[in-house]
């Protein structure tokens, strides 16, 4: 159980594969936020994706581990790989709230595209009684559509605190909205490039671009990714 006082932030996604972006976001807000710690979570079975092009739960872990190994605060959890059948978000909240209790400070980390789909989420209002939200995206993107969805999906019981710079629920929960340095990159991106033999370097970690080379991982790799350049 996390000691009172801790500040935890939760970064989950299929990571398929984790990327510079993904990073950078977690470096950005941790420092932002003084987190304490950064726990990347690797959904087990995402609900709202084709399975196809998703590699295994394996392979996404490792890729996660290796691409935060050397980052003191930065964990690699495995919890919803272990727990089987769709990966909720609200009950992998739930699991990590009662692990941490309730003194701790805990901040679910999500990037403005995927909060705006938030209401197709399973038992998403439950989300908001769970953390703190950090809502990331990049300079120049507007939060206008966010504070619509807070009005009009979630609740209208939100309150714009220009003190905290926040959205605040009367149970003191706060949605936050965070600009980080712009990095062109999506896991899709990767995928597609990998599929047509063209060179991921300096898209993912290195550690992280060899894994994949060596499983094979994504279809074909070009002869960059086989170490020749």
């Amino acid at each position: 159980m996390a000691a009172s006082g801790v500040r935890i932030g939760l970064l989950g996604g299929t990571f398929n594969p984790i990327h510079l972006g993904h990073l950078r976001a977690a470096e950005e807000i941790a420092e932002a936020f003084a987190l304490d710690r950064v726990w990347f979570v690797p959904a087990g079975q995402p609900p709202h994706k084709d399975p196809s092009p998703v590699v295994s739960f394996a392979h996404r872990l490792e890729m996660v581990r290796r691409a935060a190994a050397g980052r003191p605060g930065f964990v690699v959890s495995d919890m919803e790989g272990r727990r089987g059948g769709p990966s909720y978000t609200v009950e992998t909240l739930a699991r990590v709230r009662r692990r941490i209790g309730r003194r701790a400070d805990l901040f679910f980390l999500t990037g403005l595209d995927a909060f705006l789909m938030i209401h197709t989420w399973h038992e998403f209002r439950r989300l908001f009684e769970q953390a703190h939200f950090v809502v990331f995206s990049r300079p120049g993107s507007s939060p206008v559509r966010m504070e619509r969805l807070l009005r009009e999906k979630v609740s209208e019981r939100y309150d714009w605190r220009p003190d905290l710079r926040a959205y605040v629920r009367p149970d003191w929960n706060r949605v936050y909205f965070h600009r980080i340095t712009l990095l062109d990159v999506s896991s899709t991106q990767v995928r597609g490039r990998l599929a047509r033999g063209a060179s991921i370097r300096y898209l993912v970690p290195e550690a992280v671009r060899e894994y994949i080379e060596s499983n094979r991982l994504y279809a074909s790799v070009g002869p960059e990714e086989k170490g020749q350049g």
